[in-house]
């Protein structure tokens, strides 16, 4: 029979509140109060990475799940209402997403489907990549806020999709709050009708059904335990169809904020000391004593020439006051600094331009494009709530995004151009100010120049009284900034389209002007202002499937168990029964819990199928654990001497779809009540042939009597635990493994479930020594007999006694083995 063999034990600083192993690792993920996530090793309960609570995350974890693979881990952040992906390998936040309420439970599971299903959409997902160029990555400075696009290949969101096949995040939270994500990403479900707050989920591998536990308040302002089960059939009906459309839309929500974080990039690019100029000229206007405008003091400058010093000297009406702005405010260090800026700046926003805003969009015109060819196919994808027209318009406000970013390429191209030619001219000029060399490189200004220098100061430097209004500056000299502010209003100084031939053209085209084949290009309004509405647009295409998925799943079951007593607020949510299980092989929910206060010796078990349409026969059956306890592992004492004991259940997880792992404590009036880990067969039990008859009307609590009994003899699968309160426990069948919590959350212990223990090799060992010393001696008692074929029969028969009493115990432990 297997046992459990103890592979660690901690004591640790802060108390745990969640806890989760890894599906296909053996490893364990850890939430304490002090928002930290730890993640530790099996072995010796090594930790093997921490990741600190931060601003962009929070500090109050709120739940865990893995993503099935075990690359994944999802958490979420209660006081930021955020959920939270992060790298199980490197402890890096990988992407995080807003939820309207704090989340207080999660389930991630994977879709059973064909491998025929799996190979058509892996296709559909090589061609997409062989059509689109790769996505720069962000600089480094900004991979803290979305590691997927700091890796070299940031455009394959491949970590975060894992395998092709379909997996969904479940979420749950009060007022009946749930949301279901595909891939931990898109979402593709808001449901509603839910009464009270989510306490565990569980969605079936069939999509069939959602299982939710509620804690719910009655009449009487009491808590009540209720079991809900969803009807999911439509995810079940269009799984091809879902999976395609999660994909795409999955990859139109990371384009998205990838073009997000690149315009942020290009805003802290953009630096305020590329203001300088306006503020000065600002602050030269009010306190300046003519009525002379700055640009015809800058255009005298200008005219005079090599002359501007004599001019200087002889004191004329309005140079004095700008030589003073000039070499005492603006100086000639200041202006090498300012031209070196606003270089750079302009340089690092048109590359940010051209790598990632345009490539992004590109890549984002081309899913929306396949997602609007899905949605024409109205028998496949029309149930799932695809709008051939809203997803229309969201292709044309990207287009209008594209055309945005495009004219900023030309606002910044002219800018640099107008800036090098002004800075060039107003250097030299400053030089010839303080009698400085002049270098002769700079001191050639051909007449083509120096109409380029006054046409900017013509168009630059004329004092805006409308605009100091409005933004507490005369001048705009910088035109690039403000196609980086979040705000509504409209540009300061709109690009001129004069001239333009193809604006010219449209306009005078009564076709053309309204034609929808043609992109608006909305020149009054900002980059961000666009990007904002573009965000809007395709929002509204994501949240449609979402809001019709979710109106068609419908309450299927819902049973009123219990009333709950206070909870004590440091009894964390995760920790407290019902806990929900799905067995796929037999496509049927298990609900685990217990009653403690009209039976506290008693584990109920609930069982409804996955296809609400079909009846599920002895759905609820109890099991008594006031049963004779045979012996545990740790136990050197004989079976004959174990006594009955009544057990209490502290906590209780299913191992696996026949295998119940409880922690139990002994009911005796000892103050140090043991507590034991142990593993229960349900097979037995969930073979009952009674069938109970459920009274709608009244709860579960009030009709318990009648709840078929059955008892069950763990025998050796059990193990005390000793020197430890322990309360709680998370299992992993997979990987055949427990952690067991303490009372005070801080003490942990780690078994392997499936392990004889040190000590039991070690009896083992010397069973086999025994045996192998009792085989010489039935071999010699052979070979004499052979001898003495002739001799006393009865008397060989009366030394094989003897020697059968001089071992029977280690005869009985190894006559197994010796069989084989």
């Amino acid at each position: 029979m297997p046992a459990f063999r103890q592979v660690g034990e901690k004591q640790l600083p802060n108390p745990v509140l969640y806890m989760a192993w890894s599906p296909k690792r053996d490893l364990i993920a850890l939430a304490n109060t002090a928002g930290e996530l730890l993640l530790h090793r099996l072995a010796n309960f090594q930790r093997v990475w921490s990741l600190a609570p931060n601003e962009n995350t929070g500090k109050e974890i709120t739940s865990l799940a893995w993503r099935p693979d075990g690359k994944i881990l999802a958490f979420s952040v209660g006081d930021t209402k955020q959920v939270v992906l992060c790298d199980a390998e490197k402890a890096e936040i990988l992407h995080l997403f807003p939820v309207d309420y704090p989340v207080s439970c999660m389930h991630w599971m994977e879709v059973q489907s064909d491998s025929s299903l799996s190979s058509t959409f892996s296709d559909s997902e090589d061609e997409s990549n062989r059509f689109l160029p790769k996505l720069p990555a962000l600089p480094k400075s900004y991979s803290s806020t979305s590691k997927i696009f700091s890796e070299e290949k940031s455009d394959e969101v491949t970590s975060l999709l894992g395998e092709v096949r379909l997996n969904i995040l479940v979420v749950g939270g009060p007022s009946g709050f749930v949301e279901l994500y595909a891939y931990g990403l898109y979402k593709i479900a808001t449901l509603k009708g839910i009464a009270g707050t989510c306490r565990s989920l569980c969605l079936a591998s069939d999509l069939k059904s959602l299982s939710v536990v509620t804690e719910v308040k009655s009449p009487e302002d009491n808590a009540e335990i209720h079991y809900v089960q969803l009807d999911t059939g439509l995810l079940s009906s269009c799984l091809p169809e879902l999976t395609r459309m999660a994909r795409k839309f999955t990859h139109i929500s990371t384009l998205i904020q990838y073009l997000r974080l690149s315009l942020t990039c290009m805003c802290e690019a953009w630096e305020d000391i590329l203001m300088q100029m306006d503020l000065r000229l600002t602050k030269f206007v009010q306190e300046k004593n003519t009525s002379t405008q700055v640009q015809d003091e800058f255009l005298e400058l200008l005219l005079w020439g090599t002359c501007q010093v004599a001019s200087f000297r002889e004191g004329k009406r309005t140079l004095p006051e700008l030589q003073a702005l000039l070499m005492n405010q603006l100086t000639v260090k200041g202006l090498k600094m300012l031209g070196q800026s606003i270089e750079s700046s302009y340089s690092s926003i048109q590359k940010l331009v051209i790598s990632h805003l345009q490539s992004g969009s590109e890549a984002l015109l081309y899913h929306l494009s396949e997602v609007k060819g899905m949605a024409l196919w109205k028998q496949k994808f029309q149930p799932l709530g695809l709008d051939p027209s809203a997803i229309e318009d969201a292709i044309t406000a990207v287009g209008s995004f594209t055309l945005k970013a495009s004219e900023l390429l030309q606002v910044i191209d002219k800018s640099m151009k107008n800036f090098k030619a002004f800075f060039r001219w107003l250097y030299v000029a400053m030089l010839r100010m303080s009698e400085d060399h002049v270098p002769p490189e700079l001191n050639k200004m051909t007449q083509k120049d120096l109409a380029f220098v006054a046409d900017f100061l013509s168009e630059h430097f004329s004092a805006n009284e409308e605009l100091f209004d409005r933004k507490g500056k005369y001048f705009n000299v910088e035109r690039v900034g403000q196609y980086l502010k979040d705000e509504d209003e409209d540009l300061v100084s709109p690009p001129n389209m004069e001239g333009n031939h193809w604006v010219t053209f449209v306009q005078q085209s009564t076709h053309l002007k309204e034609s929808p084949l043609l992109f608006p290009t909305y020149p009054q309004k900002s980059l961000h202002f666009v990007k904002r509405m573009m965000e809007g647009t395709i929002d509204i295409c994501l949240q449609k499937p979402a809001e019709v998925i979710g109106s068609s799943v419908k309450q299927a079951v819902c049973l009123s168990l219990y009333s709950v007593c206070e909870r004590s607020e440091d009894t964390p949510r995760l920790f407290e029964l019902p806990s929900l299980w799905n067995d796929k092989n037999a496509a049927m929910n298990y609900v685990v819990f217990c009653m403690p206060e009209i039976s506290p010796f008693k584990i109920y078990i609930l069982r409804t199928a996955t296809d609400p349409n079909r009846p599920a026969l002895n759905n609820l059956v109890s099991i008594h654990l006031n049963a004779p306890f045979n012996t545990s592992i740790d136990d050197e004492v004989p079976v004959a001497e174990s006594v009955d004991r009544s057990y209490s259940c502290l906590d209780a997880r299913l191992y696996d779809d026949e295998t119940l792992t409880v922690v139990l404590q002994c009911q005796e009036k000892d103050e140090n009540k043991f507590r034991l880990l142990a593993q229960l067969p349900l097979s037995s039990a969930l073979r009952c042939e009674e069938e109970f008859t459920w009274d709608p009307t009244l709860r579960l609590d009030q009709q318990g009597e009648e709840i078929p009994v059955r008892e069950l003899t763990w025998g050796n699968q059990s193990r005390d635990l000793e020197n430890m309160k322990a309360q709680f426990v998370a299992v992993n069948g997979i990987r055949k493994v427990a952690c067991v919590l303490s009372s005070n959350l801080r003490h942990i212990r780690v078994f392997e479930m499936d392990a004889e223990d040190e000590e039991d090799e070690e009896r083992a060992d010397e069973s086999q020594d025994i045996s192998s010393d009792q085989d010489g001696l039935e071999e010699t008692s052979t070979n004499q007999g052979a001898k003495g074929a002739d001799g006393d029969a009865e008397g060989e028969a009366e030394t094989c006694e003897e020697m059968g009493e001089g071992s029977g115990d280690a005869l009985e432990q190894t006559s197994e083995s010796d069989t084989l």
